[in-house]
């Protein structure tokens, strides 16, 4: 009778390392799941923190009696691209229309470390500005307001301008109180509900003619001779 040998099973010298290896990974990948829904949840509570950065760039609001006609500016700083974004808009309303806006967008951007909000001296790196004539609407309390037309280049304080550009697009809401209003921007390229803040800084020009003026014409030198308190003889 053939005698039945039992199979041994030898394990690898390595086998142990890989055994202990593979809960090392497995441990990593829980604390690394566990990062990543910590991170989730830590989300929500960033994005404000991003709004507040941006406000507190910003002049002081102006208080207009119009709703949405004036200058608005952001100041923002794109992390991804290292960059720094000042928008301007200047809103005006279209004569005859309750809703029709028009004015134009600037856009000046910097390409600076994120504590250079304000343009470095040049040292090679690109600074343009960017502008374009501009369209939109209001309509209980909501502004869409958009380039139109062609983009025009109208300064390189540094570097090189190469690239094209997208019209910019925002849309938001005003808050009345803080004269502001949280927008998205789309161009259809690099913002894809880019989130910018807007805080109107100067009343329209229109705006500004409507607040009374106190005129005073300077009084004379000498006050003006009263005829009934001269004497007889002409003598006061």
């Amino acid at each position: 009778m053939p005698v039945q040998r039992s199979r041994i099973h030898r394990r690898p010298a390595s086998e142990g390392n890989r055994s202990s290896l593979g809960g090392w990974r497995r441990a990593r990948a829980a604390a690394a799941f566990g990062g990543l829904i910590c991170g989730l949840t830590l989300l929500p509570s960033e994005a404000p923190a991003t709004i507040a950065e941006q406000r507190a760039r910003l002049p002081p609001p102006a208080t207009c009696q119009d709703p949405v006609a004036g200058v608005w500016k952001s100041h923002d700083y794109d992390s991804r691209h290292v960059d720094w974004t000042i928008f301007t808009l200047v809103i005006e309303r279209v004569p005859g229309s309750e809703t029709a806006l028009v004015g134009s967008i600037e856009n000046h951007t910097w390409y600076a470390e994120k504590g250079q909000s304000e343009p470095p001296t040049c040292a090679g790196n690109l600074e343009y500005v960017v502008g374009m004539e501009a369209e939109g609407n209001f309509v209980d309390g909501a502004i869409y307001f958009g380039g139109v037309g062609q983009w025009r280049l109208d300064d390189i304080p540094c570097g090189n301008f190469t690239m094209g550009y997208n019209l910019d697009n925002f849309s938001g809401v005003i808050d009345p109180d803080l004269q502001e209003f949280q927008s998205v921007n789309n161009d259809g390229g690099r913002a894809i509900d880019d989130p910018t803040v807007f805080r109107r800084v100067e009343c329209s020009e229109a705006d500004q003619a409507r607040k009374p003026t106190l005129v005073l014409d300077p009084p004379p030198f000498f006050p003006p001779e009263d005829e009934q308190a001269k004497g007889g003889c002409g003598l006061l």
